[in-house]
């Protein structure tokens, strides 16, 4: 047992609430046990230069934590004046995990915006954020359709992310902030409904793994993100290639 009390292979509790905020086109709050993360979609007409006149839309993602989301106050990146490089590596990780749940040349020459404000961190911060973002893309998505901006719900799949680490000897599933601290191998997985991988990221903190380890870390990250999948799927009804919004506000997996 770990010192929270959960299995080896046993999720926090996650909880989403979805239409957060009254005006972006998608928002949610998502939680990982004690980790608390706001994620908004906005739409905006056009695309970054590299896209003009092509007729496809883009992704792009903003992540940052408010300075007490931690255990110590950290200062703004907008006074420090510069975005950490771990910022920047987290707003690439949303991004790319985005784009693979959505056919960007169905959607206009359209820019979808996702802010993940972390309000409360205690690890996952980045896995949680992409999970929710999900949700909250899907939902903006659908609402394009439903105004008739949109011809289809052009949505490629489900995709959600978790973390898994080696913390002595043992295998964790969705690492809190002290076994994250102490882990001597944690990595991050993103991956899709029917099993595909997006993107794994894994380092050993002056520690290397074998094989065997990896893919035990990997088995038990794609058994994650099945459950994490599944609480997202209780938020929508999907027809054919029609997504729909569920009346589910919250839903909760524990």
């Amino acid at each position: 047992m770990r010192k929270d009390g959960r299995k080896p292979n046993e999720l926090r509790v996650v909880r989403i609430q979805r239409d957060y905020l009254k005006y972006p086109e998608g928002s949610v709050l998502v939680e990982f046990g004690n980790t608390k993360v706001i994620c908004a979609v906005s739409v905006q007409d056009g695309v970054p230069p590299f896209l003009k006149g092509k007729g496809q839309g883009w992704i792009t993602a903003e992540y940052s934590m408010l300075p007490r989301a931690g255990q110590t106050r950290n200062i703004r990146e907008s006074v420090s004046g510069r975005i950490g490089g771990r910022t920047h590596e987290i707003q690439r990780m949303i991004g790319r995990a985005m784009r693979t749940a959505l056919d960007l040349t169905k959607v206009g020459e359209r820019t979808f915006w996702i802010d993940c404000d972390v309000l409360q961190a205690d690890g996952g911060t980045r896995t949680a954020s992409i999970t929710g973002a999900f949700v909250a893309l899907a939902d903006a998505v659908i609402k394009l359709y439903n105004e008739g901006i949109l011809n289809s719900t052009p949505i490629k799949n489900f995709v959600a992310a978790v973390s898994v680490g080696i913390v002595g000897d043992e295998v964790f599933l969705d690492l809190n902030f002290e076994e994250d601290s102490e882990a001597k191998v944690d990595m991050n997985l993103v991956a899709t409904d029917d099993g595909k991988i997006s993107e794994i990221q894994a380092m050993g903190e002056e520690y290397t793994f074998t094989k065997e380890q990896f893919e035990k870390m990997f088995a038990l990250a794609m058994g994650g993100i099945k459950q994490l999948i599944e609480l997202q799927k209780r938020f929508f009804e999907i027809r054919g290639n029609l997504w729909l919004k569920t009346n589910i506000k919250e839903a909760r997996l524990e």
